[in-house]
């Protein structure tokens, strides 16, 4: 059957050696996915179609072994008034109602034979479904994860490249020019009033500190020596 030919091929494929060739692993997964939920669909209706199907017989069935019980009574009664001639024709209509039942049996066989497989090809595409879900959480986690490396190593190697540097490098210059021409902005202005006191102010600080270290250290070498020390 179509359905199961297809649905062994999804089952016995190779998801991971189908990803490596694959552009987009996620797209993939989720196509496959689709796959699987679109052929457990097909099979669970084909299933019940089956299953419809055996009902169908076994009423069949039942009515055909109930039809022939009945023919036997009549041949019985028939036999037992004398009758033979009935009794055979009510043997020919048991009889053509077993052959039927026979039939029946056979159908019915294979019937459960095509449900057994549908119920076994559902087992083994539900189990492989859960598998392929498990697995796409797994590898949509991984795919993230690689392209974000992807992009952060391009940015490295094109950092590592000269022509970056040589970037770099000219900003770093730019800068230093824009600091030097900060600097160079009071060079050779006179100063003003207001700078003339403080420096003033900021010179008599000096010298007063200054005078204090001189007489301190005067002090130390004025200072008589101890008795230990002699």
């Amino acid at each position: 059957m179509a359905i199961f030919s297809r649905l062994r091929d999804i089952i016995s494929s190779n998801i991971n050696a189908m990803l490596d060739k694959a552009e987009d692993p996620e797209k993939l997964v989720s196509l496959m996915i689709q796959e699987m939920e679109d052929t457990l669909v097909e099979i669970r209706a084909s299933c019940a179609g089956s299953m419809a199907t055996r009902k169908k017989i076994l009423r069949q069935l039942d009515e055909c072994r109930t039809r022939a019980t009945r023919w036997e009574d009549k041949a019985q009664l028939a036999l037992s008034r004398g009758r033979e001639d009935l009794a055979r024709e009510a043997l020919y209509e048991k009889k053509r109602y077993r052959d039927r039942a026979a039939s029946l049996e056979s159908e019915l066989s294979q019937c459960e034979s095509i449900i057994d497989h549908y119920q076994e090809d559902l087992r083994q595409l539900e189990d492989k479904l859960a598998s392929a879900r498990e697995k796409q959480r797994v590898l949509v986690q991984r795919h993230i994860q690689a392209r974000t490396k992807r992009v952060a190593q391009e940015q490295i190697r094109k950092l590592d490249t000269s022509e970056a540097f040589m970037r770099f490098e000219r900003f770093e210059n730019r800068i230093e020019r824009m600091e030097a021409e900060a600097d160079l902005v009071n060079f050779g202005r006179k100063p003003t009033l207001e700078d003339e006191f403080s420096r003033l102010q900021e010179d008599e600080e000096i010298e007063k500190e200054l005078a204090s270290l001189k007489e301190s250290l005067k002090t130390k070498s004025e200072a008589p020596s101890s008795p230990e020390s002699r």
